[in-house]
């Protein structure tokens, strides 16, 4: 997540090369079994942490061996990029690198679509893949960069055949101010924006001393978050901290319905908040927000198990 007030220049202009590129093979994709048609929906499957955690931990390499970090334009956010993308097309997603300039550097966003679903009712869900400078940013954020991979390779290994068209998106230099998304959004017409139902932004899901927010911007989306944690017997809370500091953002002002969740950045908890969640009251909900112990020891297994099959439930729901 971005700073709130960032002294550091945001060059958003940039002349973008979209490249695509075709993972996996027709008759791979094919191969999965097919989600069983009929009046009862679909079932989201359960997200493995262990999973989650092997991405986590793959993140943590890339940047011990890129000078402790991942990024916008450093080597360590190149390699996690062909990381994911790596995956991605070995489950039969289509994908394509979306490159863009700031700050002088290069940037690159990476887009993964699911083969089928309606195209004109896209739903979208998306993380920012690139760190700060001054740590690994594996809650920060690689925590839910790596529950959106593997809710995608859930999509992948279920055979799942959604009404919707699901698209998957891992965006750059969100730290330099949502350059990535923004980029994206922009590059979109308004006829291609109109077709994203929804856009789903996961930043911060795994904070070692966590809180469980839902955004209020658009209700559907809101509501079934809420349902999925009230299923669980957790009380939620509205988000406040990270509002318009994500790459939610510019969806929202393309007028796209957008939602999410997060567990918390440098504010404190409260009393209350630890009295129904647990925790430690008076100490921030991630005491290594943006600094180099931001590493795979700075997660709440808990919370990212939590929010990893929240995510699951709402892609399964809202694109049925």
């Amino acid at each position: 997540m971005k700073l709130l007030l960032s002294g550091r220049a945001l060059t958003a202009g940039a002349v973008a090369v979209a490249t695509l590129v075709t993972g996996g093979s027709a008759a791979g994709a094919a191969t999965a079994p097919a989600h069983a048609t009929g009046t009862a929906a679909a079932a989201a499957p359960d997200i493995p942490i262990a999973n989650v955690k092997a991405h986590l931990s793959q993140l943590q390499s890339i940047a011990t061996a890129n000078g402790g970090n991942r990024a916008h334009g450093r080597a360590g956010y190149q390699a996690s990029v062909n990381y994911v993308k790596a995956k991605l097309d070995a489950a039969g997603f289509t994908t394509r690198v979306q490159q863009f300039t700031a700050s002088g550097r290069t940037g690159y966003n990476l887009i993964a679509d699911w083969p089928g679903g309606d195209p004109n009712q896209v739903v979208m869900a998306g993380s920012h893949l690139d760190s700060v400078t001054s740590g690994p940013g594996i809650n920060d954020n690689g925590s839910g960069s790596s529950a959106v991979l593997e809710t995608a390779l859930a999509v992948a290994r279920s055979g799942y055949q959604p009404t919707k068209h699901l698209r998957f998106a891992w965006w750059g230099a969100e730290e330099l101010g949502l350059v990535g998304s923004r980029y994206y959004v922009n590059s979109l017409g308004s006829t291609e924006r109109a077709k994203i139902s929804g856009y789903l932004n996961f930043d911060m899901i795994g904070s070692p001393n966590p809180g469980y927010f839902v955004y209020d911007d658009d209700p559907t989306i809101e509501k079934t978050f809420k349902d999925y944690y009230a299923g669980l017997g957790i009380s939620t809370e509205i988000e406040t901290e990270g509002d318009g500091r994500s790459d939610h953002a510019p969806f929202k002002n393309a007028g796209v319905p957008v939602g999410g969740l997060f567990s918390g950045a440098d504010y404190r908890k409260t009393s209350a908040q630890a009295a129904k969640w647990g925790g430690t009251a008076g100490q921030p909900f991630d005491r290594c927000y943006h600094s180099s112990c931001d590493t795979t020891a700075n997660i709440n297994d808990t919370a990212l198990n939590r929010n990893s099959d929240a995510i699951a439930y709402a892609v399964w729901e809202l694109s049925q």
